[in-house]
């Protein structure tokens, strides 16, 4: 006996959805996501999406969520990096590094919901450097 679920996820045919739809882990062989796709180290490379896996949100309204499936025959290897995408990938994150208000590297990714580093956002919790104590606190 089949659950409503499934029934409502198995339309191999595509006639409810326009498209293949199959159920979470029951996709056929030789069909990837994106994300499977890249951990093989390929790509869809502009080939129309080919079915759907449908699987239970509670996120969504709707109550499913859909993952788009991809050939794997079809697809294409990755691009390599060049040192001009390295270099603005680079650029990219020091951007992300960089607070606003002090113009100073953090040293990790300013967090959105502060919109500057924790020293800029806390001033007055910052504690005095303990570099004149050794770590058994002895006075240096």
């Amino acid at each position: 006996m089949t659950s409503p679920a499934f029934s409502r996820c198995f339309d191999p045919s595509g006639a409810r959805y326009g498209i293949p739809t199959y159920p979470w882990k029951l996709a056929p062989e030789g069909m990837a996501t994106r994300r499977q796709l890249r951990a093989r180290g390929l790509r869809p490379g502009g080939q129309p999406v080919a079915a759907q896996v449908m699987y239970r949100s509670r996120r969504r309204k709707s109550g499913a969520a859909v993952a788009y499936l991809y050939r794997v025959e079809l697809a294409q290897p990755v691009r390599p990096m060049t040192a001009r995408k390295w270099g603005a990938l680079a650029l990219a994150m020091l951007a992300r590094r960089t607070c606003p208000q002090c113009r100073r590297d953090a040293g990790y990714v300013i967090p959105t919901s502060l919109g500057t580093c924790v020293t800029c956002a806390y001033p007055d919790t910052q504690h005095a450097p303990q570099s004149a104590v050794d770590p058994l606190g002895v006075p240096a």
